[in-house]
């Protein structure tokens, strides 16, 4: 099939200010499940868009969309426009240019440690750049600012390619449109035009000006929501489809009108005090639709799980009405309270299909599995995530599946994906909102009618090389497998498959296919993708060394996976984990950096990462007692945030340093301790409520800023701000409060602190709400200032040196030795989180990491640096 999909889109979303000084400035990348499109100007509403096209070409299931937006500067200032684009997760960025008057910027696709180099070298400098961060929710946000005089003209184009996922018999290939405002070329008198045949599909959507409109005399877009495209292929077999084109084959695998497997499943629910409430009810409204779904022939039972583990029933039953009626009557009564025990939950989950396969109490042809719902991490038993993985996979049979759904984000899914994966299933994300029991029931849907197991595609010795996975463990109806490797040079022009599957009988199916009649359609067609199968070989291929390499056994391993990955992502213009896209200007002076960083726990995302000078905090409204109200921003600062990772700037070698501190709860450390200005910053450490990963982590609960001269004391705590001791001659202190979010104390005009709160959920077993502080590294202290902190202030900076930088352990974080203070250091790369921007999910900030809690950076010993109350001084070195 070739369908070709044009439409355009305008929106207004909030960018970030660049700097007047440089012509361009980006961006970020976050993330949800389609992506959007939009356009807007950031101080002001004085921009004209000339045109907006969103075009996509999906050939034989894959696509290839464009974005183009042509936009001006039509007001008489200034100002920055902000290009953003909403993309599904599973797609890949594979380009990205913008023309300012006349400068163009081109993007190529490098692998991650090369392309942060050249950026930073184009930083150093001094010239235009920023970066691209990449959450792993369901959707990615590009975003583009560009700061443009008056008059200018700027022209936007990016490019991105995903696989078409067959789901309940349905491909969906969507676009989220968010005008946001009217685009004056949209010209054309029908809203929606389809021209098909048998080979394609043409539509596009054009509507004009007043089409538009919200209403007749309005001036802002109604366009605004998801526009999908849902649509289906014939097939002409149940053999599959069989297609060749530019040296490499996919084979579509998608039979029908085949008997159903009969199901065994146990259904695995959390029950623990976080799934109160909503959650809850989403669960047992879609337990009670899926029941029903279950038939005489079926089997099942229910295990529902806190601290303790209980089954509905010892043993599997079948899906009789009586059984249906008891089982929905005991989930109805089900009260959420207690822990977590996933470990013991799947271990009694696998030994009930164990028990019911051993008394050959299930069909020799029937399919098992298992569905896990969970909306925690571990709390009770085992808590080690790769111990329970362990344990999982030692008992579990090659013929049972596991699949795992993770209710919200305080799951950790990334261990729900990899013990899905390691046993034959797949994992699924459910969104806690009005309709999770939608979201469970689409996904029981999607595995509730399995017709073959055990299948193979195979192809004669020698005429095929790297083929993607070819032996799948089930297939269900209304889904697709999908084959793909490369076409070996030979004398026949047929290439030829076998498949083999068993159902309720084993079959055996053959294809074959011509292998230059595709390309020879596909030169014919005006919006084909003639290098679809090349692409969809390398797209399936990174997929799948992707997820091979989270289950990586060994560090061997793991970096032999990673090599392969970037390899394949370079070559085929791939933005992927391991790969970024450097964006630069044609001299290669200003560069711009298109950067996907690891999928966080929690799923989502990361702010504007801007330059070390323009960081901004949020809004601030007043409360309480203030003197008067504080600056707004922050200049580059040290921040200490965590559990507690210290990030320390260092203006002369513009080097960013961290290290932690692994103290014991109730330690106060000193951060600043300054007698020249009276000023002393120490924090006081909390525990979390139990060991996690076999580690008790601490934070800063406590932190207190004491200004001697006037008597003035600030301690902030997680619940309250208290101990100010006010005095009449306290002008010199001024402190702005924002309730739930942060406190910012400003001293004499010229040192600024600010202790931002982060919550957590208040019956979070493990977790604890705790602070972070913010000091601006261009405070300015007397020549006697120290502390953990304040000796980083101190003229001279320390001289740091940084050579001998080589790949580590792991492939993403480069290892060096750096000499500072006359000590030579082994140090890592990586990043730490600086929340000012985000304060749920922070922004990444790169740094070199010195071990051992900053042994041989600070002076002495960190336990140095432990004082004895929250306005004491440090004792002299």
């Amino acid at each position: 099939e070739v369908i070709s999909n044009s439409g355009l889109s305008l929106g207004s979303h909030l960018a970030q200010l660049a700097r007047p000084r440089h012509p361009v400035q980006l961006l970020t990348l976050q993330s949800s499940n389609h992506k959007t499109f939009s356009v807007q100007a950031i101080r002001g509403d004085d921009i004209t868009v000339k045109s907006y096209k969103v075009e996509s070409r999906i050939t034989s299931r894959f696509a290839h969309t464009t974005v183009r937006s042509s936009v001006v500067n039509s007001g008489s200032k200034a100002q920055s426009i902000g290009f953003n684009v909403q993309i599904p997760k599973r797609a890949f960025i594979t380009n990205f240019t913008m023309n300012v008057n006349g400068i163009t910027f081109m993007g190529s696709v490098k692998e991650k440690t090369v392309a942060r180099n050249l950026y930073a070298q184009a930083r150093a400098r001094g010239k235009a750049a920023g970066i691209v961060r990449a959450n792993s929710q369901d959707m990615e946000t590009f975003k583009t600012d560009v700061h443009v005089p008056p008059g200018s003209n700027i022209e936007f184009e990016l490019h991105y390619q995903e696989m078409m996922h067959r789901k309940l018999g349905v491909y969906e290939h969507s676009l989220y449109l968010q005008p946001g405002r009217l685009v004056p070329q949209f010209q054309l008198t029908q809203l929606i035009k389809l021209t098909s045949s048998k080979d394609k599909a043409h539509i596009v959507f054009k509507p004009n000006l007043q089409q538009q409109r919200k209403c007749d005399n309005c001036t802002g877009s109604a366009i605004d929501g998801v526009f999908s495209v849902q649509y289906d292929v014939t097939r002409d077999s149940n053999a599959g489809e069989l297609q060749v084109s530019d040296g490499h084959f996919v084979q579509f695998f998608a039979p029908a009108n085949l008997s159903p497997l009969p199901k065994n499943i146990v259904f695995v629910i959390d029950v623990s005090g976080s799934m109160w409430g909503v959650k809850m009810k989403q669960t047992v409204e879609a337990m009670q639709a899926i029941l029903d779904d279950l038939t005489i022939d079926d089997h099942f039972s229910i295990i529902d799980f806190n601290h303790n583990v209980r089954c509905w029933s010892e043993e599997l039953v079948s899906g009789s009405s009586i059984q249906i009626a008891d089982a929905k009557k005991y989930i109805r009564n089900i009260k959420p309270n207690g822990g977590t025990n996933i470990n013991e939950a799947l271990m009694r989950a696998v030994q009930m299909l164990v028990r019911a396969s051993n008394q050959g109490l299930i069909d020799p042809r029937s399919v098992s599995m298992i569905i896990l719902v969970s909306d925690g991490d571990p709390t009770v038993g085992e808590i080690k995530l790769s111990t329970i993985q362990k344990n999982v996979k030692r008992v579990m049979r090659e013929e049972f599946s596991l699949f795992s759904l993770g209710i919200g984000f305080d799951v950790d899914y990334d261990f729900l994906e990899r013990i899905a994966m390691e046993n034959r299933g797949v994992a699924q994300r459910i969104y806690a909102n009005h309709d999770a029991a939608d979201q469970l029931r689409a996904f029981y849907s999607q595995v509730s009618s399995p017709l073959l197991r055990r299948i193979t595609v195979q192809f004669p010795e020698d005429t095929v090389s790297d083929v993607t996975q070819n032996r799948f463990d089930k297939y269900f109806d209304g889904s697709e497998l999908v084959v793909a490797g490369k076409v070996l040079p030979s004398d026949s022009n047929t290439l030829t498959s076998l498949t083999t599957a068993s159902a309720r009988l084993d079959i055996t199916l053959e294809t074959d296919a011509d292998t230059a009649e595709l390309d020879t359609e596909l030169a014919k067609q005006q919006h084909s993708f003639t290098g679809f199968a090349r692409q969809m070989w390398a797209y399936i291929t990174i997929k799948q060394l992707i997820s091979e390499r989270s289950l990586a056994p060994t560090a061997v391993k793991k970096r032999k996976i990673t090599q392969r990955i970037m390899a394949l992502a370079v070559e085929h213009q791939f933005v992927t984990p391991l790969t970024a896209l450097l964006v630069e200007s044609e001299d290669a002076t200003e560069r711009l950096l298109a950067d996907s960083p690891k999928d966080p726990k929690h799923g989502c995302c990361s702010g504007v990462a801007k330059g070390p000078e323009e960081w901004a905090l949020p809004q601030q409204v007043n409360l309480g007692k203030t003197h008067t109200h504080t600056h707004t921003s922050l200049r580059v600062s040290h921040p200490v945030d965590n559990d507690p990772h210290f990030i320390i700037h260092l203006r002369r070698s513009d080097t960013n340093v961290c290290f932690n501190i692994d103290s014991k709860p109730g330690h106060i450390l000193n951060l600043v301790s300054d007698s020249g200005t009276g000023l002393v910053v120490n924090g006081q450490l909390i525990s979390s409520k139990k060991m996690k990963k076999n580690k008790l982590n601490t934070y800063f609960g406590v932190i207190s800023v004491y200004y001697q001269p006037d008597g003035v004391s600030v301690t902030v705590g997680t619940d309250s701000i208290a101990d100010f001791v006010s005095c009449s001659s306290c002008f010199s202190v001024r402190i702005s409060i924002v309730k739930n979010s942060h406190v910012s104390i400003v001293i004499n005009n010229n040192i600024q602190v600010m202790v931002l709160l982060h919550r957590v959920w208040k019956k979070n077993p493990v977790s604890v709400d705790f602070l972070g502080i913010y000091i601006a590294n261009d405070n300015q202290y007397s020549p006697l200032v120290h502390g953990l902190i304040g000796q980083f202030s101190r003229d001279p900076e320390p001289d740091v040196s940084v050579s001998d930088v080589h790949e580590g352990v792991d492939p993403l974080k480069r290892e060096a030795t750096m000499e500072v203070k006359g000590n030579r250091l082994h140090v890592t790369r990586g990043w730490q989180k600086d929340y000012r921007t985000d304060k749920t999910h922070g922004s990444n900030v790169d740094c070199w990491f010195i071990h051992n809690s900053g042994k041989g950076f600070i002076d002495g010993h960190y336990t140095d640096y432990i004082v004895p109350n929250l306005n004491s001084f440090l004792p002299t070195l």
